[in-house]
């Protein structure tokens, strides 16, 4: 099983005093999204679990204790652009806070292990393809040597998200503008020893040099633990996207970076009422069981392709 935590909300920013007691506990409880009452108990035995993928914009509350992970092989997702306050209301100043984090991240875990996103993009008055240019620049440049890839994509204005970037002045990004940014963006990377993939995105930006990735991705897993793994393609996303199945972990409307291009949080109200009922202890993640929930162990087995090692 891969692990996914999470594409719903920051668990290594907000929660990871919560994960590692489930991971010294060794499972934890997931509701269905679509059925509250419906709860899935998962297995997070080191036998079960093949990687960890965390989703994060600041692992800092995760750093002084990730050696209570030697028996697990995991790597993050980290998030940092050129965006203010505006738009990442909940996040400390990055090049004062979260260019250090990720570098220390980095010499802890590896430049494997940590994948630089600048994600998503849009424009604006104030968040000009220039800006961007700038921008990215800047963090390529702190980050030389402490990743290997980065990965970009484009904003898409789901109604959620359309309602949270009200008086943005968001512009709609012509094709144009979308290729020539990506050309520059990959002209950079390649400047500062990145490799750089986009997410979710057309197959017509290989032209510039950006290629296709999975952010859960089969070839690199199959790298960190030095083994091949027998895994679909999730069916569950978007036709654009790359990712390979995983078990999600994560809340919807939990997560308190409140950046406004968020489409996981529906609104500040319902994220307030979560947290509330945030209990480190609870094998839930913000919440607790009722007398009308349903708990089902979900089926979950090692991926690995024990007939082949990658190395053999």
């Amino acid at each position: 099983m891969i692990l996914s935590v999470s594409r719903r909300t920051d668990i290594p920013n907000y929660y990871s005093d919560w994960f590692y007691n489930r991971i010294h506990e060794g499972f934890l409880y997931v509701r269905n999204p679509m059925n509250a009452h419906q709860i899935s108990r998962i297995d997070l035995s080191p036998e079960a679990v093949d990687c960890i993928v965390f989703w994060t914009k600041n692992p800092a509350g995760m750093l002084e204790r990730l050696d209570e992970l030697e028996k697990y092989q995991y790597y993050f997702q980290f998030t940092l652009t050129g965006y203010g306050k505006d738009v990442e209301p909940g996040l400390p100043d990055k090049r004062e806070v979260l260019i250090f984090t990720f570098q220390k991240l980095s010499e802890k875990v590896g430049t494997q292990k940590v994948i630089w996103r600048y994600d998503p993009i849009f424009l604006s008055s104030r968040y000009t393809v220039d800006y961007h240019l700038k921008a990215f620049e800047e963090i390529a440049h702190s980050l030389a040597g402490y990743t290997r890839r980065v990965v970009i994509s484009f904003v898409d204005l789901y109604a959620k998200t359309q309602r949270n970037m009200a008086g943005l002045q968001v512009k709609d990004f012509s094709d144009g503008d979308m290729v020539e940014l990506a050309k520059q963006m990959a002209n950079i990377s390649e400047r500062y020893g990145m490799e750089i993939v986009s997410c979710a995105e057309s197959s017509g930006l290989r032209k510039v040099g950006v290629k296709h990735g999975s952010c859960i991705d089969k070839k690199l897993i199959e790298e960190i633990i030095g083994c091949r793994l027998i895994v679909d393609r999730d069916k569950n996303q978007r036709a654009e996207c790359g990712c390979y199945e995983s078990v999600e972990i994560g809340t919807y409307n939990t997560c308190k970076n409140g950046c406004r291009y968020c489409y996981a949080n529906f609104n500040d109200a319902m994220v307030k009422d979560s947290v509330r009922s945030y209990d480190v202890n609870s094998p839930l993640l913000c919440g607790h069981i009722g007398p009308e929930d349903k708990i089902t162990e979900r089926k979950v087995k090692s991926l690995k392709d024990n007939q082949l090692s990658l190395f053999g």
